[in-house]
């Protein structure tokens, strides 16, 4: 059947043409620890370890998967750990098997290294008989008199026969003593004349001493000498008389001399080529217009009028604090409104004294030598500041000046001390404040072998010393009479009664009677003579040979050991101790 509605054809859905991107995508690289979740043995997962079998049933109803036996293949097996020579030796020697091991090792006994606050031991030969005997002074040559004020005559000698502390060592007369064994037979002992003096080994050459060491003159330029004596603490006074220098000044401001002396405290750092003030390790007093002179600036002390002229007697007094606050502000910890408050407190803490020394011959006499201590760089330059100032850049600001808590310790001072003058008995005021402290680390030896920084010898410290030039003269008076002591001076040392008696403290107890202790008769703000630093000295060195002796014996195994292979011929002489000449060694000087 025909019909005229035109029925619309079927038309085709358009589909569009992909477009292909350009470059195909990236796989994610794999990372070192990527594993596949599925393990299969064209990738297989190694950290799967094969199944437990739980059961002999399982075993043989469970074989291993394809993937268990792929992982298996690839593990290596077990590495055994090879026991070592030493091991395998121990245990032949206790009849062990190579299968068998001990539960607990044999301790072990080793060799302990020498405590760093011990001194270092050095292997040497016996001594010789003479070393045995006592120790002598130098040789004294007659060289010149000299008219004393009194009328007198002085007669001056040239020393001989004993060594100098030059080129940065520092010697010390030893004696050999069978008492100490331990410590090579040496230990630390005095020759004649005994007292406190002017040192003959402490001195620059071409100086003329009296065979009592206290009077000193020279025909050269300045030179220097420092006492026997090293002050550390406390308060001290002691004496030098003009026997020859200015007699008077003209109008015209010259001046009418037979020589200069200069006067002081010096440290051991101190030059002894040159006058005492010259350099930051010393404070001196002119004889021209009575001037105090510290790092080579002199500046007027004296009142105007006031010179030192021949006749007159120059005292000097120094106060220094205590050892314990010392050690507080070279170590950086020192706090003002504390230490100060606590100073007077006692205390039982004693210095570490490290003394690291080797016996040497020099002629016919034995000494100890030390490596002595050496100028630092930031003294020097407060001595000769640098144009360009701290910062490298000139105009910059001015470093900062010495101070009890200065970021350098050898620019640190102490606090309440000073040094006071004074002029036939006459107080002339206070030269020097804040002194600057000398303690390790502020002061350092010589860097050298065998050298060890931080080390306190006991002999550091503020020596009195004086320096004579062209014909100069003085005599010196350490105590305990002086000629012209000021108030508050001691003319004794001891604090006994007119009678002599000591004094005694009462006790709650009336049948005790108390002697008073170092601590309530020597007060520390009391002024008491150097004579009486020199004793304490001496039994400063006698303590600390003992002390060295006890921790050689216990370094040795609490034995004494025979060197020279006689009784103890077994036993291993030289632990812990230094390689070095197994002769003590001849030293040379030249003037």
């Amino acid at each position: 059947m025909a019909t005229d509605v035109n029925i619309p054809k079927r038309q085709i859905t358009p589909v569009p043409v992909p477009v292909l991107p350009i470059s195909a995508s990236q796989k994610r690289p794999l990372e070192d620890d990527h594993a596949p979740p599925v393990s299969s043995p064209l990738n297989p997962n190694l950290d799967i370890k094969p199944t437990k079998i739980q059961s002999q049933s399982q075993l043989q109803t469970q074989p291993p998967s394809h993937d268990d036996v792929a992982v298996m293949a690839r593990e290596k097996p077990a590495r055994s750990k090879k026991e070592t020579l030493k091991k395998r030796e121990s245990k032949a020697g206790l009849g062990l098997g190579a299968d068998s091991s001990r539960a607990t090792p044999d301790p072990k006994v080793k060799d302990l290294p020498p405590n760093e606050s011990s001194p270092m031991r050095y292997k040497l030969a016996p001594p010789k008989p003479s070393d045995f005997e006592p120790a002598r002074g130098p040789v004294f040559t007659p060289h010149h008199e000299v008219p004393a004020l009194d009328g007198s005559t002085i007669q001056f000698h040239e020393t001989s026969e004993h060594v100098y502390n030059k080129k940065s060592f520092h010697y010390l007369h030893c004696i050999a003593d069978p008492a100490f064994p331990s410590s090579f037979y040496y230990r630390q002992t005095e020759p004649e004349p005994f007292g406190a003096h002017i040192s003959f080994e402490d001195a620059a050459t071409h100086m003329y001493m009296d065979q009592s060491g206290h009077h000193i003159t020279t025909d050269k330029g300045f030179r220097s000498a420092r006492a026997n004596v090293a002050v550390r603490q406390g308060r001290w006074y002691w004496e030098c008389k003009i026997t020859r220098g200015n007699l008077k000044s003209s109008a015209d401001g010259n001046i009418e001399s037979h020589g200069h002396v200069r006067l002081g405290f010096a440290r051991r750092e101190a030059s002894l080529d040159a006058p005492v003030g010259f350099d930051a390790y010393s404070y001196g007093i002119r004889d021209v217009q009575g001037q105090k002179v510290h790092m080579s600036r002199p500046k007027d002390f004296f009142p105007e009028g006031e010179e030192i002229r021949e006749g007159d007697v120059i005292g000097l007094e120094i106060q220094l604090p205590s050892e314990q606050l010392h050690r507080k502000v070279v170590q950086g910890q020192y706090n003002p409104a504390v230490d100060l408050i606590n100073e007077d407190e006692p205390t039982m803490e004693a210095a570490n004294i490290v003394r690291d020394r080797i016996p040497i011959r020099f002629k016919q006499h034995i000494y100890l030598e030390k490596i002595d201590y050496h100028t630092t760089k930031e003294l020097e330059d407060l001595m000769n500041p640098s144009p360009a100032g701290p910062s490298g850049s000139i105009g910059s600001r001015p470093g900062e000046k010495p101070n009890p808590n200065h970021q350098v310790p050898a620019l640190r001072t102490l606090p309440n001390s000073h040094i006071k003058v004074y002029k036939n008995g006459q107080p002339m005021g206070t030269a020097f404040t804040d002194l600057l402290a000398f303690l390790p680390p502020a002061s350092k030896p010589q860097g050298q072998v065998g050298t060890r920084e931080g080390m306190d010898d006991g002999m550091l410290g503020y020596y009195p010393a004086i320096s004579v030039f062209r014909g100069g003269a003085a005599e010196v008076n350490f105590g305990p009479k002086f000629w012209c002591p000021p108030a508050g001076a001691s003319s004794s040392g001891a604090d006994v009664d007119d009678d002599g008696d000591v004094d005694m403290v009462d006790t709650a107890d009336a049948d005790t009677v108390q002697v008073a202790s170092s601590s309530t008769a020597r007060r520390p703000d009391k002024m008491r003579p150097v004579a009486e630093r020199y004793d304490e000295q001496i039994v400063e060195d006698v303590v600390a040979d003992v002390v060295d002796e006890v921790d050689f014996w216990m370094q040795d195994g609490a034995r004494v050991i025979d060197r020279t292979g006689g009784r103890d011929a077994k036993a291993d002489t030289t632990a812990g101790i230094a390689p070095a000449r197994e002769e003590i060694k001849e030293l040379v000087q030249d003037d």
